[in-house]
């Protein structure tokens, strides 16, 4: 698959008549945006604000991050939910890079996050750095949980497709060229590289702690393979409430590093052949056959190595290692990327499972370090809600305005696909 994209850079956000992409400026229409959103009946209220990097604003809540995008060859955005079922990967999408649709409001469950645009919690955030529509939403009150968490998810994803459809006449400021040919042909170009697959692990345990392939609820799917690039494009998108720190909203799908850093060496180092999609199950028949499959597929495609990427911890952990363990019981190679829940000390066990043959480890951080956040000018959604959310506490929210929290409430700080700002050093 041959996929183009093309980057609009924007570098600012703001209210406008119309909206449009000028001169590197988000111009948008809050009232059109309004009337999108109510079109849904079960959405009660919304409201749309902006928050720029560098603002004395903190954003809780945070449900789902997601960039806008317009494909103007090759299916349309998010098919299967707000396009048809499509497959998506070729052809050519717009982007507007730099800008995000960011859903806050009631609280849905208590794995939800924040995001500052300023001081030390946005030093932990890649969102804190990106020009950002927010849409503060309530719902009905008589709503069950699972339909308040599917209208504000669906809510979010109209709204970045009619923002996207402000570049769809803009000439990109730049544009990426990504192609994965088909395996036998990939390996006759490049036989004497080593074959590399990229298994991701998507989210799937249910209440709440859902992800989405071309609109299928992964926990309804077996390990399968798909291209790079079909990822890159939109075919996944979050539908989770897991902790915030290491959940992939549907921008980290969008903007998948291991898939964009496995196809710049694609050709130089590695032969990067493909990605296995696989769920995290709750009963353990389920991971089992999970685990089966996807070390199955390793095997089949011949592979030399493997990377495997987790989302969430606890339960997880376990897939996470029976997936490692059986790859490599197949003499394939393998690299986990996972985060830690050490304790606030950090001298807890990190993971909930083991195995000697998962010896390869790339760390996102610690999710239990404990930071201080300082009172911010604005708050956007509800900052009542931070004694509840994961990583917070009775007394988290001090009465001064400052936040006292684990930095498992910082939406993307410990990101299982490397999607952070977390690094090490030696002393």
């Amino acid at each position: 698959m041959r996929l183009e994209l093309g980057k609009i850079l924007i570098n600012d956000v703001q209210f406008g008549q119309t909206t449009k992409v000028e001169n590197g400026t988000l111009y948008v229409n809050a009232d059109e945006i309004k009337q999108l959103v109510k079109a849904d009946e079960r959405i009660k209220s919304v409201e749309v604000e902006l928050a720029r990097p560098g603002e004395s604003i903190r954003i809780t809540p945070v449900k789902d991050v997601i960039e806008p995008r317009v494909k103007l060859e090759g299916g349309g955005v998010f098919p299967g939910v707000i396009s048809k079922v499509d497959t998506v990967g070729s052809g050519k999408t717009n982007v507007l890079k730099g800008a995000a649709v960011v859903t806050t409001g009631r609280i849905v469950g208590f794995q939800e996050g924040i995001i500052d645009m300023t001081g030390p919690g946005a030093d932990y955030t890649p969102f804190s750095q990106l020009q950002s529509v927010v849409l503060v939403m309530d719902v009905q009150d008589d709503i069950a949980q699972h339909d308040h968490e599917y209208v504000l998810r669906i809510a979010g994803l109209k709204v970045a497709e009619y923002l996207g459809e402000a570049g769809r006449e803009v000439t990109p400021d730049e544009v990426e060229v990504f192609e994965t040919l088909p395996l036998l042909d990939s390996v006759a170009q490049y036989p004497d590289l080593p074959k590399v697959a990229y298994v991701q692990m998507l989210q799937s345990q249910g209440l709440l702690h859902d992800t989405y392939v071309y609109g299928v609820d992964a926990k309804k799917i077996i390990p399968t393979i798909i291209y790079p690039t079909e990822i890159m494009d939109g075919a996944i998108i979050s539908g989770n409430c897991v902790s915030a720190c290491d959940k992939n909203t549907t921008y980290h799908h969008q903007n998948n590093p291991v898939v964009h850093d496995l196809l710049a060496q694609h050709g130089k180092t590695l032969n990067f052949v493909g990605v296995i999609i696989t769920n995290e199950n709750v009963y353990l028949a389920d991971k089992i056959r999970s685990s089966d499959w996807t070390a199955k597929l390793a095997e089949y495609i011949s592979l030399d190595g493997v990377i495997i990427s987790q989302e969430g911890f606890g339960n997880p952990d376990t897939d996470l290692i029976m997936n490692t363990k059986k790859i490599e019981q197949k003499g394939i190679k393998t690299v986990i990327i996972t985060d830690e829940y050490a304790g606030r000390d950090g001298a807890s066990q990190s993971l909930a499972d083991a195995d000697p043959l998962a010896n390869a480890v790339v760390t996102g951080g610690n999710a239990n370090e404990v930071i201080e956040l300082p009172k911010l000018d604005k708050i956007i959604g509800d900052i009542s809600v931070v004694d509840r959310i994961a990583g917070g506490f009775d007394g988290s929210l001090r009465q001064d305005g400052t936040i006292l929290v684990e930095l498992q409430t910082i939406t993307g700080a410990t990101n299982e696909l490397g999607f952070n700002k977390l690094s090490a050093k030696t002393e």
